[in-house]
């Protein structure tokens, strides 16, 4: 299952193409053009152009600090049985008695909505290093949150159930 980490180098390193390619070849020829047109205080086509290049520059920075965190990430070092990274845990809330699934991912990645959350947070930190069947609690601004790990499957594929 590491292929996931490979696929999201892959998918990084192709958009960092792309955008050096526009960042490098197209912008600079709209941005000639655009200058072309005179005036400068009042050219919206100029002024679009140059937003989009600092964009574009700020993009390509994000990207290549993603693709080096996740170029530190060792597949052989993460756990094959406990929660680590890539793993996706199904926890039973013991308050609500709601089943939940998590996916703990990079920070970039993090997604509450969907379920991927980071070792950053309070709720991915507590799980970190536990397995099925274990009772993990949660330190939240609201109080604590109990949950109960039912099901554990690793990065590796590995299917741990309670």
């Amino acid at each position: 299952m590491s292929n996931s980490i490979e696929d999201k180098k892959t998918t990084i390193k192709n958009e960092i193409e792309q955008l050096r390619y526009e960042y490098k070849v197209e912008l600079p020829k709209i941005i000639a053009k655009a200058r072309s047109y005179g005036d400068l205080k009042e050219n919206a086509e100029y002024h679009a152009a140059r937003e989009r290049h600092s964009f574009v520059k700020a993009k390509i920075s994000q990207l290549n600090q993603q693709l080096s965190q996740l170029m530190d990430i060792n597949t052989q070092n993460i756990s094959e049985d406990k929660v680590d990274f890539g793993s996706t845990i199904v926890v039973l809330d013991r308050e609500t008695n709601q089943q939940l699934e998590f996916t703990i991912v990079s920070a970039y990645d993090v997604n509450p909505s969907e379920g991927k959350i980071s070792f950053n947070s309070p709720v991915g930190s507590a799980f970190k290093d536990k397995t099925a069947g274990d009772e993990v609690e949660v330190k939240i601004p609201t109080g604590t949150k109990k949950y109960y790990i039912e099901k554990l499957t690793t990065i590796n594929g590995n299917l741990i159930e309670a």
